[in-house]
C-alpha cells in the first residue's frame, strides 16, 4: 500500500456519502482470537440511500479476469494478519436483519471472492449489508424490501429445530410492522452444509411466494423448508388478526441458469439485486424482461462493489 500513496483512485459516485463521518480506523482487541472489530459507518449515523444510478449498466467487460479493485483488496488481504489466521467481526446494524447482527469473516471467505468459488453465509451476508447501505437505507425501499438472515433459517437448523425456526421467521415478520403495504422478504436459503442455495421471497400480504433456483426443480427438492415457510406466515397473520382469504401460493419463477456448479450463491445474490434496483414487488414468472440471462460479466460486477464496499468499511 506504501507505493501507492501519492496516485489517484476513481471511486464510483454511488458509493460516495457526502455527509458521512470518516470511518476511523478499528482498533486491535486481544485475548478473544479477534483482531479487529467494526462498526459501520452506517449504524453510527443514518446515511442516504442510493438506488443503482442505471440497472445493468458499467458492467466489465473483461469477465472472468480480476478487476483492479479485485487486486487491490486481494493485495490488502495478503499484508494483513488474516493470512496467519486472524479474523474480523463485521456488525450489521438492526435495519439489516431486524435485529442487531454480527458475523466473523476470515481468509476462506475472501478467497470464495477472489477465486470465484462457492459463496457461504459469512460472504452472503456482507453482500446483503452493502444493498442495504448502498441502495435502500434512507430511502422507501426499506419499507419495501426485507432480508432475513441465512444463518438463522436453513436447511441444518430446519432438521434440529423447525419450530425454534418458525418462531424466528415470525419473529423477523413482527419486527417490521402491520404489513399492510406491499413488501417482499428475502431469505437466501441454504440446503445444509454448505449445500446448494435458493431465493425465496415472500409477500406476506398477497399470500405469494416466489422461488428462485438457479438450477432446475422447485420447492419440492426441499419440503421442511416449505412446510415451516408456510407455517410461519399463517402464524404471523394469526397473531396479526388478517383474516387467510386463500391459500399460500408459491410461484416456481423462470429465472436465469447457471452453468456450472459453484455459482449459486452468486445467481441468489444478484436476483435480490435486480428486483431492489428495479423496484418490483411482484415477480414475474418468466422474470424480468431485462434479466434472461447472467453472464459472468454480471457476477464480476457484484465482486467488484462488494471488494470496493469491504475497502470503504475497512473491514480488513
Amino acid at each position: 500500500m506504501r507505493n501507492a500513496v501519492g496516485s489517484f483512485v476513481g471511486w464510483p459516485s454511488d458509493l460516495i456519502f457526502p455527509d458521512a463521518e470518516t470511518p476511523t480506523r478499528p482498533t486491535h482487541k486481544t485475548g478473544k482470537g479477534i483482531s479487529r472489530r467494526i462498526e459501520s459507518v452506517a449504524s453510527q449515523k443514518e446515511v442516504p440511500g442510493r438506488k443503482l444510478k442505471s440497472v445493468g449498466k458499467d458492467i466489465p467487460t473483461t469477465s472472468g479476469t480480476k478487476s483492479q479493485i479485485m487486486m487491490r483488496l486481494e493485495k490488502m488481504v495478503e499484508e494483513s494478519d488474516i493470512m496467519h489466521g486472524a479474523i474480523r467481526s463485521i456488525d450489521f446494524d438492526e435495519g439489516v436483519f431486524g435485529i442487531a447482527h454480527f458475523k466473523i469473516i476470515a481468509k476462506e471467505d475472501m478467497q470464495q471472492l477472489f477465486e470465484h468459488d462457492e459463496l457461504g453465509i459469512a460472504v452472503i451476508h456482507t453482500y446483503i449489508w452493502y444493498m442495504y447501505v448502498t441502495l435502500m437505507r434512507g430511502t422507501e425501499l426499506c419499507n419495501r424490501f426485507n432480508f432475513i438472515a441465512a444463518s438463522r433459517i436453513n436447511a441444518t437448523l430446519i432438521t434440529k429445530n423447525p419450530t425454534s425456526v418458525k418462531n424466528d421467521l415470525v419473529d423477523r415478520f413482527m419486527a417490521v410492522g402491520d404489513n399492510t403495504t406491499p413488501s417482499l422478504y428475502f431469505l437466501p436459503f441454504n440446503s445444509g452444509n454448505g449445500g446448494h442455495w435458493v431465493l425465496v421471497a415472500m409477500d406476506l400480504l398477497r399470500l405469494i411466494v416466489y422461488y428462485l433456483d438457479s438450477l432446475s426443480g422447485d420447492w419440492s427438492k426441499y419440503p421442511s423448508m416449505k412446510k415451516t415457510v408456510d407455517a410461519a406466515i399463517l402464524k404471523f397473520r394469526s397473531k396479526k388478526n388478517y383474516r387467510n382469504r386463500k391459500d399460500i401460493t408459491w410461484v416456481r419463477v423462470e429465472c436465469p441458469q447457471q452453468n456450472n456448479s459453484v455459482d449459486c450463491g452468486f445467481f441468489v445474490l444478484r436476483f435480490m439485486r435486480d428486483i431492489i434496483a428495479l423496484n418490483r414487488i411482484d415477480i414475474p414468472k418468466m422474470y424480468f424482461d431485462e434479466y434472461k440471462s447472467y453472464s459472468r460479466a454480471h457476477l464480476d460486477e457484484m465482486k467488484d462493489e462488494l471488494c470496493q464496499f469491504i475497502i470503504y468499511q475497512r473491514i480488513i
